[in-house]
């Protein structure tokens, strides 16, 4: 995606930009609301930057969006929050239109067994176990909340922290799907996190069930994005 934005932007402009993003998602994933920021010469309003990119972009990306930050404005160090749901559909045989959005699978998952082991992951904690890998901040996060929501068809699963350790919502769910399937029970959760030991907890779910859904920022121009809807602000696949 980032070399998509820069391209439509250099289109756009004819001066070469370089896009930072509040995250990177691996290949598969979905972002219906990551943020990237550039800073820029060129002296377009908001309204024609998001029309000027959505004209040059690919079908598979499109900014929503755009505001006017302050120059010094990171994407990534200054988020606070990151909202991250997935995707799970139950169905007895393989479904094409499905899976290239949620992770399909037979059912059925227990679900109350499902929600009580999400309900021990929230707090500041050593989230190792659920890492694919070190990570150069540690592996220390704050995860703010974890529910399971029950929609036509499955689940979805949402998270929210102030930032995630690489595969940790794909290793978490695959963790919770093991144990609505009867694998393991939730203390499993409480082992993994009183003894972190990196890649411990899993499989990982597929990444196509995962969606960054939204990033907040303490900043007065982006202030009315901090609200309890997890709506769209760009889309990318």
């Amino acid at each position: 995606m980032q070399a998509a934005v820069e391209e439509a932007a250099e289109a756009l402009t004819g001066i070469a930009h370089r896009v930072d993003f509040a995250g990177r998602t691996d290949a598969g994933v979905h972002a219906t609301g990551q943020v990237g920021a550039f800073s820029t010469d060129a002296t377009l309003p908001p309204d024609r930057w998001r029309h000027g990119l959505n004209h040059f972009l690919p079908n598979a990306v499109a900014v929503q969006d755009a505001r006017l930050v302050p120059p010094d404005f990171d994407p990534r160090r200054d988020a606070c929050a990151r909202s991250y749901h997935y995707h799970l559909r139950l169905a007895p045989v393989r479904q094409p239109l499905w899976e290239s959005s949620a992770w399909v699978m037979r059912g059925p998952l227990d679900e109350g067994q499902m929600s009580q082991a999400l309900a021990l992951l929230p707090g500041t904690r050593d989230f190792a176990s659920f890492a694919g890998k070190p990570a150069t901040a540690g592996s220390v996060r704050q995860l703010s909340a974890a529910h399971l929501r029950v929609q036509p068809g499955g689940y979805r699963v949402e998270f929210r922290g102030n930032a995630f350790l690489p595969h940790q919502v794909r290793r978490t769910i695959g963790q919770i799907v093991q144990i609505g399937r009867g694998k393991a029970e939730p203390g499993r959760i409480t082992e993994l996190l009183d003894t972190p030991i990196f890649g411990a907890a899993g499989p990982a779910a597929p990444p196509q069930g995962l969606y960054l859904v939204k990033v907040r920022y303490m900043l007065a121009e982006l202030a009315d994005w901090n609200d309890d809807n997890e709506d769209i602000r760009s889309q990318s696949h």
